[in-house]
């Protein structure tokens, strides 16, 4: 009893410390939301162009998680963190020449580094959440981690309007002069510079904390702990539905300002707000409910069939009708929302649940593999690259920007899948 009472209470410093992480990874992470359709309208972007944007953010864990992984066996999980926020302070810091030179590689190129900052991070922080206590309840600590993270995307999209956009409004719709487009530009310069500063800071104290490391694994070799924890299906269904599962959430969660814009909504650069709400509303029933009324798997399957409903409803709603939206947001200021957004914007209540219910079933049964899998899972944070890449391609189709949300449908019924059957899948001895 008294081993159990240290044991939880040694954990309660590291948790502190990786939610405070969590929410710094959520702030960064959603101020895309804001940034692709600001982008977009300086810019001059096409909705493909746009999509880039996150595009190059998210496809960097292609590339960096499984060397996330080699360097954190190799340095440790703390020091792993504390090189992720280094790399994401050298990002924020690119965005001043970006601004100030409005080219637009550059801008991507800002967002590859970010991405790669942030791969290492969650490699190095995900591990932690899922093993500083017992393996049945880690859903439930991930759901508190995210609304850490998701708060992070509510608040974002507001500091963002309030920062950068309050000093243009009336833009929206109009051809923007030279000036004004620099101005705008030059907007984001002091706000990522402050947000670098911030995460370097908070990079020393993380070197300096009293984090433990967690146990080292075997070493086989990079190329032997991949194919070894691949050979899990469990892990292996789990990165697919992680892939698509990210896709939806970054297509409700930040093309919905880019479609707000097209609608004309003079405040779109909050509208990821909207999802992210949602989401927090989501994680909280996930902390109610899970374990101790429904389990991770089952919750997943609701959350699947809920976004497969969300999405048919996105593409038959009427664009110039508030029905859903007069019902549902007036608490939140969204009463004069077209109903499509509202329904986007509920996408983040189908989402909220996806991954603190896929983490732990995918990792479950991998013993000293755990980190190797936490980055294949991690790797699953691509399809923030992909999704709204299809999206943006999809605008071009005669369905428009509302018809392209379609794209959804073939995700979630995957998501299903592996919440009744993939999950259970074993490797066999």
């Amino acid at each position: 009893m008294t081993m159990s009472k240290e044991k939880k209470q040694s954990s309660v410093v590291p948790m502190a410390i990786v939610a405070t992480l969590f929410f710094i990874l959520g702030f960064a992470t959603w101020l895309n939301g804001s940034l692709m359709p600001y982008l977009k309208q300086i810019l001059n972007l096409t909705p493909i162009e746009a999509s880039l944007i996150l595009f190059s953010f998210y496809i960097a864990v292609t590339f960096t998680a499984i060397p996330s992984a080699a360097v954190i066996r190799r340095v440790g999980y703390k020091n792993g963190m504390a090189l992720g926020m280094a790399t994401m302070m050298v990002a924020g810091l690119l965005f001043i020449p970006a601004a100030k030179t409005q080219f637009f590689a550059l801008f991507l190129f800002a967002q590859l580094v970010m991405g790669t900052g942030q791969t290492l991070l969650q490699t190095a922080v995900n591990p932690y959440v899922v093993r500083l206590g017992p393996e049945e309840s880690a859903a439930a600590r991930i759901s508190v981690m995210g609304i850490l993270n998701k708060s992070a995307g509510v608040i974002a999209p507001m500091v963002f309007t309030a920062l950068i956009l309050s000093n243009f409004t009336g833009s929206v719709g109009k051809e923007l002069s030279a000036e004004e487009v620099d101005q705008m530009a030059n907007g984001l310069v002091l706000p990522y510079l402050g947000m670098a500063l911030f995460i370097g800071l908070l990079a020393l104290a993380v070197k300096k904390s009293p984090l433990p490391e967690l146990e080292n694994e075997d070493e086989q070799g990079d190329k032997g702990q991949v194919k070894e924890a691949w050979s899990h299906p469990n892990l292996r269904y789990g990165v697919i539905a992680l892939f698509v599962y990210v896709a939806v959430e970054v297509i409700a969660g930040d093309t919905i300002g880019t479609y707000a814009l097209s609608l004309g909504i003079e405040n779109y650069a909050v509208m990821t707000s909207y999802t992210m709400v949602c989401m927090v509303i989501g994680y909280v029933l996930g902390i109610i409910f899970i374990p101790r009324f429904i389990s991770g798997a089952k919750a997943l399957a609701a959350s699947a069939i809920l976004g497969v409903v969300l999405s048919v409803g996105v593409l038959i709603a009427d664009a110039q009708s508030f029905v859903i939206a007069s019902a549902i947001l007036v608490p939140f200021g969204g009463a004069n929302l077209p109903d499509p957004l509202v329904l986007i914007a509920l996408l983040g209540l189908a989402n909220a649940i996806c991954w603190p219910a896929i983490f732990p079933l995918a990792l479950s049964g991998l013993g000293k593999l755990t980190s190797t899998g936490s980055a294949l899972l991690v790797m699953g944070i691509a399809g923030g690259a992909f999704g709204p890449l299809f999206w943006g391609m999809s605008t071009g189709t005669s369905f428009g920007q509302q018809g392209a949300y379609a794209v959804m449908l073939p995700c979630y019924l995957f998501i299903l899948f592996y919440a009744l059957k993939g999950h259970k899948m074993r490797k066999k001895a």
